[in-house]
């Protein structure tokens, strides 16, 4: 079992007040704050950080889900857009991947896309989000 901490400091009040965030490996640090979550001023926020782990975590599930198939992928790049609406909170997710698959057809590949989409424990983790959606095409060449 695999057991994961993050910490997060905030100081002063909502508005004006900034924050820290990092994660337990020591791997990211960074900066958050109202105008970082709200509008587009320096920083992270809450939203994006979720993102990255919904795009790292659909990208292992669908590599592992393409080895098992027989058919394992030489590179998967997946975006993640988390739509936040201030009174009603995240309410989308679109996930976008492009992969470079020998040897699978388009169809296959949005169907494998489909299923890590559904079992990924991130996605499982935000099943509460009302619209989580899946782009995926393969790569040309």
């Amino acid at each position: 079992m695999a057991v994961r901490n993050a910490d997060a400091v905030w100081k002063g009040d909502l508005k004006t007040g900034q924050g820290t965030v990092k994660v337990g490996s020591g791997a990211f640090e960074g900066s958050y704050s109202f105008p970082s979550r709200f509008e587009n001023a320096r920083g992270t926020n809450p939203e994006e950080l979720i993102g990255a782990a919904h795009a790292a975590c659909f990208s292992m599930a669908l590599s592992g889900a393409l080895a098992r198939a027989d058919t394992p992928a030489e590179e998967l790049r997946t975006a993640a857009t988390v739509t936040f609406q201030p009174g009603e909170g995240i309410t989308r997710i679109a996930l976008t991947v492009e992969g470079t698959v020998p040897g699978l057809d388009e169809g296959a590949f949005r169907a494998a896309a489909e299923t890590a989409k559904a079992n990924c424990p991130v996605s499982k983790a935000l099943a509460g989000v009302p619209e989580i959606t899946v782009e995926a095409k393969l790569a040309l060449g």
